[in-house]
Formats: structure tokens, C-alpha cells, sequence
């Protein structure tokens, strides 16, 4: 077999489950994979599978808790979660014998009304769903499923899933060989999705880069087009971490080839020095990334063509057809077309290969690209590519496919991707503003970036067309500046970002959880079930619908769970487990933060700032004490896994008129972050303190400290970040209480309103008056005497009925 490379060599250890865990007969095999996991292997021939396939890697992730009774006819398994029963060596989906069928798994519910039986084939309707390639692509059912399911179990059937050998070549499965993976877990979902990821392998951590604004249009980028588009970017101060180039960065058009979609060689008539291009984005802090379609083959035009041809014994053929499970034209690929590429500065690839192809070929596709761009210590891989069933998790980013501009469009993305946590993926991505046709709306952009800026990927694609409105100049002097604003604070949220992303590699915490993860009863209200948590700090709403035209607003319901929560921007306080309405301008977005809340930012947003900061904020939000500990690694390389990172504990011992804030190295190396750092805290809804102490480590610091708004803000500068940092904040009732009320909100709406203010103060009267509600409505109607307009009434009869909710 020709060798691909030892980048692809699988290891092996751990693909075989413990012996000590397998009950096994002629024609059957049941693994225990933890206490929440069994594996069910059914084989008519006695052949059973113990190598890696294209989903699991490892089997044996430590002896699990259960016991077995059984004698000549039947076994018994049982463990926490569930009761295994089986009649030995029957087909496990075979005749029913009333009242169980050939095997059974009963889950072991807390809730007694739980205890549900699965069997082979059964239909697991309550399953929360979660795979999918992408939005433009349809796939059956049985592929979407995910992990998550209202009954507390799932089952994934990897009897189809090609094995991969030691080489990382593929095989195909065992013929006629059952392989099913039954997860059952009742309520515990986050310990079954982290044997998930010990069994399949760990999330990717992706590049920082890779969480900051990225750009890409189908359009011809020329030189001069990328010079006027970067200098634009730089010009109004908007961050870009990445360029990404669609098609036409190569050649496309031939003698004998037109629109080709696959391609290797730059084209020269618009890109004229590639490596300085590629260097000049590098300079600025600009990654850059390259659409690629390996499955249309490789064409006579491209710079090795002749030789890779000789390579592989091709003669006479004007093309080189797309040959996947050749280990030989893999190497071809890459050490022909692909390397080149990256010796040029190329930081990743887009895979652009459609879901036309089956998925256990664009898994393959993927795997190998992306095993391939990490085959150095020294370049962390990164892929956008679609998704691919198989462990898409381990294959980052995921390419949401070409979506119509349009808000049906936007109402649909959240519930899709939250729903890919189900399967344990955070790393989707979603054209920013949709792709192609529709109608550009410039509050459909505005929420869109907004949606953007809180979710795992920010990247905008376009279709070609000179009509399309990606570029934030291109549109009104208020749209742009809410946009900008939005990306700015993308790049100043890195720093949280990159310790969740952390946190989801080695803890198995997506970065998105959806919120019927913990209120179940939100899946099916569509009010509330697009609702996540964005990381461990931050609570998002999602806005999926237009504004009241008369208010100038959006109207909006929103569900706030147990304890105390912030309006991230405003700061006003919202008491929990209670559903809200409320009123958003456009430039307003409702993210909350939980009480005690501790965010990392960077403190500058007007460049690429993709780096480690030497300027950090960290907002802190008041009534509860919390421990936050901020991840930093270099970003860029896999040097992270030896040990080359920094965790700093940010501790806040919080009581009522006295904070403590300690800032300290907890693990890690020295020379990972900044020597020094400039450090801005920010107490949010919090007065001037009276007292203000700084010590590092048992030197004292000055501070500069002032009141912005509501908040109390405290800034150190230089401070070493190797050390500990404590200050103490000390005042009489220097907590706001900031309740946030309805009336606020309705008087807010007044106050825009273009209406007499004699009449402005009038209405107020009536609105926040004694009256009863029946009477309030009675004299709002008579302000028509007073030219008061029936669009108005309407409004203000409208906002009445809100009042009265609450």
C-alpha cells in the first residue's frame, strides 16, 4: 500500500474496548462504553470490528460501573442508566416475544414516567435532531439525528461507517455486520456528550484568528480591489481577521475549460505577485483563506499538471479525474497542489465540495485536508468545509451552505444551529446577512451582524452581483454605524471567545447551549426556544422579526431563567425565571449576563486585534462572588499541547458595598502573553467607590479611577502578568439597583415619538396615571379630538396591553 504520510497514522490503543467490558457469544457482541454507552455488534459470520471507523476512535475510555446476570438463554446487564436485556444470539431487531422483543435497553429514570424501553428500529421521534451538510442541502432523516432527545436516549448505527486503517487509509465495514452505539442518559446529557467526545475525539481548537470578522465575496478581488477594500476596512476602523478568497482567485477560464470551479494556480492577470499579496494581509494581521473543489479533478493548466500526471501513469488525458481513496493521488494533491499553496502563505482551505458527493466521501475530503494542514506543530489546522455527519466536530469550521437574503432566512438559523450542539458541534457558520437573491433591508442587515456578533463564526459571503449590500459603507449613515459597532465588538469579545472555545475542547462545553437544554418546555414555543447561552457568562435572545414601523421599534419577548441577570449594554437589572417584553431600537440587541458575571475584553476594537491584548477590560457584574480563569495560548500553533499556554484566575469575592477583584497566573509558562499589561476593570451598576486599593503581588499601584455612566471603572497601567494583581473597592451603598421597568421602556418610545409635547405630556399622564386599565384605554381613545392620529392610538392601546402583562 503507498504510504500517506504519518500525519495519517491512526492510533490504535485504545479502539479495542476492555475485555473486562464485553459480554460476547458466537454471533453477538455487547460492549459497556461507560455507565451511559453500550455498544451492540450483531454478525451472522462471527466477524466483529475493532478498529477506528470514520465516527469512533477509542472504545476504551475506563472500566464503567455495571453487572451482569445471565445464563443459557437470556443476559442481563445493568448499570445507573439503564437495564440490558437480551435473548443470546437472536438478531437484535428480530420477532417480538410479547412482552419484549429479542433486546431491549430500559432506561433507569429518576422519574419513574421515564422508564422507556429502546429497541432496534425504534423510532426515537422525541429525538432533538442536530446533523445536518447544509442548509442547501437535504439528507435523510436517520443522518440528521443527534445526541439530544426529550426521552433521555439515542442511538447512533455505525454499520455503514468505513473503517479506517493504520495507515489512515479507508476499508469498507464488515458485511453484514450490525454496529450500534445506545446512549442513555435521562437528564444527564452534558456527561454523555462528553463520553461522546472521549469516544469520537476531542473538538478542534480552532486558530484565534479564526473568532474574529471575516470577509469573502464571489467577485474577481483584483489587486487594486483588494487594496481599495482593505484600505476601506482601515479607514472606518473595522477589525478583519480574515480574507477568504472564493473562486476567482485562480484560473478559471481556458481553451477547453470554462467557470471552473476547481483550481491550484493563481491567476496571474489579477493577482500578479501572490506571496506579496499574501505577506501584505500577514503584515495588517489578515489570515487568509482559499476556496478550493478537489472533486472536479485536476486540469492541464495548473503549474504541475505534467508531472503529477507521470506521477500517477496517466497518458494522454487531458484531466486527472478525482480519486479520493487513492492514497496516491492524496499525495499527489497534496504535496503537488495544496503545499504549494501554503509555501506561499496560505493560512486554510475552504473545501467548497458540495453534498452531491456521498458523506462518507466529503468526510474523507475533510479529514484528510484538514489531518494534512496540522501536520506541523508549528500551524494549527483549520478547514471551512461543509458538514459531514461523521464527527464533524473534530473538522472545524462548518460551511452553512448559500442561504436567500431574507428574514425567513434568519428566523431559521438560530434553531439550526443550536440544534447542532445536539450533536456536539459549536463551529457552524452562516453567510452573515444571507448569500443571494431576496430583498436588502437594511434592518434585516443590522440583525443580522448583530445575530453574527453572537455566534461561534462571524463570516460574511456574497453572491456576485454589483446590488448586493455585504459592505457596511455601502449602506445609510445609521445602519453602517450600528454595524461597525457590532464587528468592533467581535474582535474586543476574543478574549472570552478563546477561553470557551478552550473550555469546549478539553471540558466538552459547547460554546452554544441551547436553552431548552435546561427549560425543556421552550423546544415548542417559538417565542422563547431560539433563546442560547453564549459561553458560561452570556444569555442570548436572538431578534428574528421586523420592527413596529409607528414605535420604531422591535417588539420583544424573552424568557430570563433562575437568579439575576444584566442587560449586557445597559446594565439594568432583570429578576429571573420570568418571561419579559420589551422594546429595541436597532442598534440594540438583548445579550444578558448572569449576576456575578466576569467577561474578558480586549480594549481596543478600531484594528485587527486577533493577538493577545496588552490592553485588557474586564467587565464585572455585581451580586454574586465568581471565579472566571482566561485561556491564552499563542493562537496560531499546536505548541499549546505541550504545556505552552497561560491560565489566569480572575477571582471576584463580592459583598454588598466591598468588592475584591484578584488577577493571577494559575498555570502554564512565562513568555506566553504580554510582559505587561494595561488592565481596565469595569464594575458594571456600580457607584464611585470611596476607597480604592491596589496591591501587586506586596507593592501597592496607583489607579485611575472614574465613573462612566453606571458603572465604576478602575484602570491600572503596566502591571506584570506573572504575579498577583488585588483590588479592593469599598463605599457605602455603592450598588445601583437598576431594576429595569416598562414604563421605562414605554417612556423611552414617547420621548421619539413626533407628536405635540404638550400632547407628549398628556398621553404620559394617562399611561402611567392611577386610572384602571379599562378607563386608560377610554381617554387615550378621546385624544383623537385632539388630532391625536389613529396610528397613534392604536400604538399607545397597543403598549397598554403590554403594561398590563407585567
Amino acid at each position: 500500500m503507498y504510504p500517506l504520510g504519518k500525519q495519517f497514522e491512526v492510533d490504535y490503543t485504545k479502539a479495542k474496548s476492555d475485555n473486562k467490558a464485553v459480554i460476547q457469544g458466537n454471533k453477538y457482541r455487547i460492549s459497556l462504553i461507560s455507565e451511559r454507552i453500550v455498544r451492540l455488534e450483531y454478525s451472522p459470520d462471527g466477524k466483529f470490528n475493532d478498529r477506528p471507523t470514520q465516527l469512533v476512535r477509542k472504545r476504551n475510555i475506563g472500566l464503567p460501573d455495571f453487572s451482569v446476570r445471565q445464563d443459557t438463554n437470556l443476559v442481563e446487564i445493568t448499570t445507573k442508566y439503564f437495564i440490558l436485556t437480551y435473548v443470546k444470539e437472536r438478531p437484535y431487531a428480530g420477532p417480538v416475544v410479547d412482552p419484549m422483543r429479542n433486546l431491549k435497553i430500559t432506561l433507569q429514570s429518576r422519574d419513574r414516567d421515564r422508564n422507556k424501553d429502546w429497541y432496534v428500529g425504534h423510532a426515537e421521534a422525541r429525538n432533538m435532531l442536530g446533523n445536518m451538510v447544509g442548509v442547501d442541502v437535504n439528507i435523510p432523516k436517520q443522518l440528521q439525528k443527534g445526541l439530544y432527545s426529550l426521552d433521555g436516549f439515542a442511538s447512533i448505527d455505525d454499520s455503514l461507517g468505513k473503517i479506517v486503517m493504520e495507515d489512515g487509509t479507508l476499508a469498507d465495514p464488515i458485511p453484514n455486520h450490525t454496529d450500534i452505539y445506545v446512549f442513555m442518559y435521562d437528564r444527564d446529557f452534558k456527561q454523555a456528550l462528553f463520553d461522546y467526545f472521549r469516544m469520537t475525539g476531542a473538538p478542534a481548537l480552532i486558530p484565534r484568528y479564526a473568532l474574529g470578522n471575516w470577509w469573502s465575496r464571489n467577485v474577481a478581488y483584483d489587486d487594486e480591489k483588494i487594496h481599495e477594500l482593505i484600505r476601506k476596512f482601515e479607514k472606518l476602523k473595522i477589525p478583519l481577521a480574515v480574507m477568504l478568497f472564493d473562486n476567482d482567485w485562480h484560473i478559471r477560464n481556458t481553451k477547453d475549460y470554462h467557470d471552473l470551479k476547481g483550481g491550484y494556480t493563481f491567476n496571474k492577470s489579477l493577482i500578479k505577485d501572490p506571496k506579496k499579496m499574501i505577506d501584505e494581509f500577514h503584515k495588517r494581521g489578515i489570515r487568509v483563506g482559499l476556496c478550493i473543489n478537489p472533486t472536479e479533478g485536476i486540469y492541464p493548466h495548473e503549474t504541475y499538471f505534467k508531472q503529477a500526471s507521470e506521477f500517477l501513469g496517466i497518458t494522454n488525458s487531458t484531466l486527472i479525474k478525482f480519486d479520493l481513496l487513492n492514497p496516491k493521488y492524496l499525495d499527489v494533491l497534496f504535496k503537488m497542489f495544496l503545499h504549494p499553496l501554503e509555501s506561499l502563505g496560505v493560512d486554510f482551505f475552504w473545501n467548497d465540495s458540495t453534498g452531491d458527493m456521498d458523506v462518507t466521501k466529503l468526510w474523507a475530503l475533510n479529514h484528510y485536508i484538514y489531518t494534512d494542514s496540522g501536520r506541523a506543530k508549528s500551524k494549527r489546522p483549520l478547514l471551512l468545509a461543509r458538514g459531514s455527519i461523521y464527527a464533524p466536530h473534530r473538522y472545524p469550521v462548518l460551511y452553512g451552505g448559500s442561504s436567500e437574503v431574507s428574514w425567513e432566512s434568519l428566523k431559521k438559523l438560530p434553531f439550526l444551529y443550536l440544534n447542532a450542539s445536539n450533536i456536539g458541534v459549536s463551529w457552524w457558520s452562516h453567510d452573515v446577512a444571507g448569500n443571494h437573491g431576496g430583498i436588502e433591508d437594511g434592518e434585516l442587515y443590522v440583525r443580522y451582524v448583530q445575530l453574527s456578533c453572537f455566534s461561534p463564526i462571524l463570516r460574511f459571503h456574497g453572491a456576485r452581483g454589483p446590488y448586493y449590500k455585504k459592505e457596511p459603507w455601502l449602506w445609510d449613515v445609521k445602519t453602517e454605524r450600528i454595524a461597525i459597532d457590532y464587528l468592533r465588538l467581535r474582535h474586543r469579545l476574543i478574549p472570552y471567545l478563546y477561553t470557551e472555545a478552550y473550555n469546549y475542547t478539553r471540558a466538552g462545553i459547547p460554546l452554544i447551549q441551547p436553552f431548552y437544554y435546561n427549560y425543556m418546555w421552550v423546544y415548542d414555543d417559538t417565542l422563547y426556544r431560539n433563546q442560547y447561552y453564549f459561553g458560561s457568562q452570556l444569555l442570548v435572545c436572538p431578534i428574528l422579526d421586523k420592527k413596529d414601523m409607528t414605535m420604531n421599534r422591535t417588539i420583544h419577548r424573552f424568557f430570563i431563567p433562575d437568579g439575576v441577570w444584566y442587560d449586557f449594554v445597559t446594565g439594568k437589572k432583570f429578576p429571573g425565571n420570568k418571561k419579559y417584553i420589551s422594546f429595541f431600537k436597532e442598534s440594540d440587541y438583548p445579550v444578558f449576563a448572569h449576576a456575578g458575571s466576569i467577561i474578558p475584553l480586549s480594549n481596543r476594537s478600531d484594528y485587527n486585534n486577533i493577538g493577545l491584548p496588552t490592553d485588557l477590560e474586564i467587565q464585572i457584574f455585581p451580586g454574586v462572588s465568581n471565579t472566571y480563569t482566561m485561556y491564552e495560548d499563542d493562537g496560531i500553533t499546536s505548541f499549546y499541547k505541550e504545556g505552552y499556554f497561560l491560565k489566569t484566575s480572575i477571582d471576584y469575592n463580592y459583598l454588598r458595598n466591598n468588592y475584591t477583584v484578584i488577577i493571577r497566573s494559575v498555570d502554564g509558562k512565562s513568555g506566553i502573553v504580554p510582559d505587561r499589561r494595561n488592565y481596565k476593570l469595569v464594575f458594571r451598576n456600580t457607584k464611585e467607590a470611596e476607597n480604592v486599593t491596589i496591591y501587586f503581588n506586596a507593592d501597592k499601584l496607583n489607579s485611575e479611577n472614574y465613573v462612566d455612566g453606571n458603572d465604576f471603572v478602575v484602570e491600572i497601567k503596566q502591571v506584570p502578568t506573572i504575579g498577583q494583581l488585588t483590588i479592593n473597592c469599598k463605599g457605602k451603598d455603592i450598588e445601583i439597583d437598576a431594576v429595569r421597568l416598562i414604563n421605562d421602556d414605554v417612556n423611552e418610545i414617547l420621548m421619539d415619538l413626533q407628536i405635540n409635547t404638550y400632547l407628549k405630556e398628556e398621553i404620559a399622564g394617562i399611561m402611567f396615571g392611577e386610572l384602571p386599565i379599562n378607563k386608560k384605554r377610554i381617554a387615550i381613545r378621546k385624544l383623537k379630538k385632539k388630532n391625536l392620529t389613529k396610528e397613534y392610538i392604536n400604538l399607545f392601546l397597543k403598549l397598554l396591553e403590554y403594561i398590563s402583562e407585567v
